[in-house]
């Protein structure tokens, strides 16, 4: 028995601002995000079948990340629910305010790693498990979510 571990890369835009927060973030800005996922699991072993000597195809993982994570964030704003009242009044349908994103959390990189690997896990073949996570905000800053040290 071999496991093996397999990480792809993820590149979004996005802004945030943090309800309450004590410093600059507390302003609405932006970040180009690099999210990493490591999924593990072991190589299939069915000679003949396409999916042979892979733990999963980086197309599928890509394809739930990008669909999951990538497509929804990519170019949003991210605010909790409790900011809603604080956005001026606007028309729904304009190009500026369609990608705002209400989360029921404060939109910092840990809450987004936990909301993240939630729906990453759903969408996972059932023999391939998410080991970690790790969200880059800036060039020098990063957050980690890994799947041993949850409870």
């Amino acid at each position: 028995m071999a496991i093996i571990r397999l990480t792809k890369k993820f590149d979004f835009e996005m802004a945030h601002a943090l309800k309450d927060y004590d410093g600059l973030c507390a302003h609405l800005h932006g970040h180009s995000y690099r999210l990493e996922v490591t999924v593990v699991g072991e190589p299939m072993r069915q000679p003949g079948h396409s999916k042979n000597g892979m733990v999963m195809d980086f197309s599928d993982l890509k394809k739930i990340v990008k669909e999951d994570i990538v497509d929804h964030c990519d170019h949003a704003l991210m605010l909790n629910k409790e900011q809603e009242t604080e956005i001026p009044p606007h028309d729904a349908n304009s190009a500026l305010w369609k990608k705002t994103i209400l989360v029921d959390y404060q939109p910092t990189s840990e809450n987004m790693l936990i909301d993240f690997a939630q729906r990453i896990e759903k969408r996972l073949p059932k023999s391939v498990k998410l080991h970690h996570l790790v969200l880059h905000e800036t060039a020098n800053s990063s957050s980690e979510w890994w799947a041993e040290e949850q409870g």
